[in-house]
């Protein structure tokens, strides 16, 4: 298995060119946030925009839109009663998130169901968190299974693929991704990627151990495939930047918290942009 290192970088991330726009960067949509989770989706959101996303907007209950607003005035947010409105900006998106803090109701599934089966060939689709469990739960059909990255934690993963974590080998991981046919970023101490290649990330912190970090690894992985025109090398970058900014901040820190790894995310894009 291969370790991922910083090399990963420097093949992601490009210099900004010179004659560019917002639309240059790529469209973002993220999707979740309920009554009771709404920060989980504005940690995706932070990281989103923080990573270079030039358009991102947020699709919630309306309960998070002030919070949005006040926190990252640079996003946009969507009701999501509305379906006119959500079908509108879904329509242009190069990656659609959804999952952080979307809860497991059956109007939550049904949200899920109309995303999926919306989804176009060019897009990207990324599942976190509770639409992981959903997926496992219900019957879903992805339309793009190869456009398709699941991002679950080792308990995520169980409900998903049917291995308890004790079964969780790297040859039966594999074997379930393949099931799928879609990229599975599977989180752990090291988390590891399974797609054509199968790597393992050689970073990480218990520092990092607080509520959500994985959402805002779900909102850098969106924010990479946007902007980085799609691929598996975006995802790996954004996996390896997640923990490199968590391991930097760990050697001053005792816990590190999400939202410190979106706020450093610009200098360390930075800096390998010159590499």
């Amino acid at each position: 298995m291969e370790r991922l290192n910083e090399t990963v970088l420097k093949e992601v991330i490009r210099q900004r060119p010179a004659k560019s726009h917002k639309g240059t960067f790529g469209r973002a949509v993220l999707i979740g946030g309920n009554q009771q989770f709404g920060g989980a989706i504005l940690m995706a959101a932070q990281a989103c925009v923080y990573g270079g996303t030039g358009l991102t907007t947020v699709i919630s209950d309306p309960v998070n839109r002030s919070a949005l607003h006040a926190r990252l005035p640079e996003a946009m947010f969507v009701d999501w009663h509305r379906s006119d409105w959500i079908d509108s900006v879904t329509e242009s998106a190069d990656v659609l998130l959804i999952g952080p803090g979307l809860g497991e109701s059956k109007d939550n599934f049904d949200l899920l169901q109309r995303i999926v089966t919306n989804q176009k060939e060019h897009q990207w689709l990324v599942i976190d968190g509770s639409a992981i469990t959903l997926t496992a739960k219900y019957p879903v059909t992805f339309p793009y299974p190869d456009q398709v990255v699941f991002t679950p934690h080792q308990m995520e993963w169980q409900r998903l693929s049917g291995l308890t974590i004790a079964e969780q080998t790297t040859a039966h991981n594999q074997q379930a991704q393949e099931k799928l046919g879609s990229l599975v970023v599977l989180k752990s101490h090291r988390t590891q990627v399974y797609g054509k290649q199968i790597v393992e990330n050689s970073l990480g912190t218990p520092a990092m151990a607080t509520g959500g970090m994985g959402d805002t690894l779900a909102g850098i992985i969106t924010s990479f495939l946007a902007q980085f025109k799609g691929s598996e090398a975006a995802v790996h970058g954004a996996v390896f930047l997640h923990s490199l900014i968590g391991e930097d901040l760990a050697k001053d820190q005792y816990v590190v918290l999400p939202t410190q790894i979106s706020e450093a995310l610009p200098r360390y894009m930075k800096q390998y942009s010159q590499q």
